[in-house]
């Protein structure tokens, strides 16, 4: 086979949803595959050191069904640039499989202008950046879906929920639309989420505790607010199938979030 052809056949490969069905007149078949999360610290999986504070990502298994499995790559304090510089997106790379998803989702830390490591410009360095994201993920024969950056807790003076992350959604919008990728709107539902629940309440959904008032980082009832979101995008973008999506109008205990001791650091 030419290698025009086999990345053809990848790349229909990747766009199908996460549920597979035999053809002819074989019953539907399902296969695991797993849905790999490459972001910054709104998604990353937390320790027990960081108690009560919960990435979405730690949530988002809630909401899908067993053969889905999430591998929860994003990391505290990552921009698109540096987690690609550090080699994290290159790890994820090497272990992902055709058919499996990389939801990709940064802009809190590209918006650092004055951290060269990790600023990116929104309508260059920042889309050339999501770009190795797909591109990387296609060339692999698993689908990219971008994420709009989750809105941090902010309200004007009216309590009115303001936008805080300028340009960087729109940007990732545009990209998405030119790259024919799947986009999960979770910046413009997240704010109409602040925005619904107003100033106070807002607060218990934030890593707010007698020492922090943190208005960008989840506590559990935030987390799993957040992967809710994101589960509907999945089913409303066609990237999960109806059978892949679960719970979503369900009550989630924040009994089921835990955090696991922290890694420690391997000796040589």
């Amino acid at each position: 086979m030419s290698v025009t052809r086999r990345q053809a056949g990848l790349a229909a490969l990747a766009a199908v949803p996460l549920t597979l069905a035999a053809t002819g007149t074989a019953q539907a078949t399902r296969r695991s595959r797993t849905l790999h999360i490459a972001g910054d610290s709104t998604a990353a999986q937390k320790y027990a050191d960081a108690a009560p504070e919960t990435g979405w990502g730690m949530a988002l298994p809630f909401f899908l069904a067993k053969d889905v499995t999430v591998a929860d790559h994003a990391m505290n304090g990552r921009s698109s640039k540096s987690f690609v510089e550090e080699g994290r997106l290159d790890a994820i790379l090497a272990v992902i499989r055709p058919g499996d998803i990389l939801l990709v989702q940064f802009a809190h830390n590209d918006e650092k202008a004055t951290d060269p490591a990790r600023y990116t410009e929104p309508w260059t360095s920042y889309q050339d950046y999501l770009r190795r994201y797909v591109d990387g993920a296609r060339a692999h024969g698993a689908r990219p879906v971008l994420a709009t950056p989750v809105e941090r807790r902010r309200f004007d003076a009216d309590g009115n929920a303001v936008p805080t992350h300028g340009d960087y959604p729109a940007a990732m919008r545009a990209l998405a639309q030119k790259t024919g990728v799947a986009l999960l709107d979770v910046e413009a539902l997240s704010l109409a989420l602040w925005q619904r629940l107003g100033v106070e309440e807002t607060k218990t959904y934030f890593n707010w505790t007698a020492t922090e008032q943190d208005n960008t980082h989840f506590n559990p009832p935030g987390a799993v607010a957040v992967a809710r979101l994101v589960a509907r995008e999945l089913l409303r973008t066609r990237v999960a199938a109806r059978g892949d999506v679960i719970r979503l109008h369900d009550e989630i205990p924040t009994s089921w979030i835990t955090w696991p001791p922290a890694p420690q650091p391997s000796v040589s």
